[in-house]
């Protein structure tokens, strides 16, 4: 007649869990931490812009942002489109593989570059930067 109910659960606040807190597979070694892969082939690039520079150049490449130097003042859009263009002539991809992921209006910005892999991101960035 009655009918048994599961134990409630408790012990467990609603954030805690025994899952990882990344999905995304361990970067392979070597790889700063500034790029990370993202699903559907996509590679997120945390940025540290410089606008107002004289030439476009990467600037740093280390574990908390790829510092790059741009040759656009920051008004307007300028510098981000000006980023996107260098990001993807040093990556060799197409222009409307990359883009503007956050940060559109900070010079902390996460650049998104779509259809490609971690390795080839990194060493097209290493292969230009002129840091080391």
């Amino acid at each position: 007649m009655f009918k048994r109910m599961a134990p409630s659960k408790r012990g467990k606040a609603k954030g805690d869990s025994a899952a990882p807190a990344s999905i995304a597979p361990a970067a392979p070694a070597g790889i700063p931490a500034c790029l990370r892969l993202l699903p559907t082939s996509s590679v997120a690039i945390t940025v540290h812009a410089k606008p107002g520079s004289k030439v476009a150049t990467i600037t740093d490449f280390g574990d908390e942002a790829l510092g790059v130097q741009i040759d656009a003042p920051a008004r307007d859009g300028e510098a981000n489109a000006a980023l996107v263009d260098y990001i993807s002539s040093v990556l060799g991809v197409k222009k409307r593989q990359v883009s503007i992921g956050s940060g559109s209006k900070s010079r902390e910005k996460v650049v998104i570059v779509q259809d490609t892999n971690l390795q080839n991101v990194f060493d097209a960035l290493n292969k230009v930067c002129k840091c080391q």
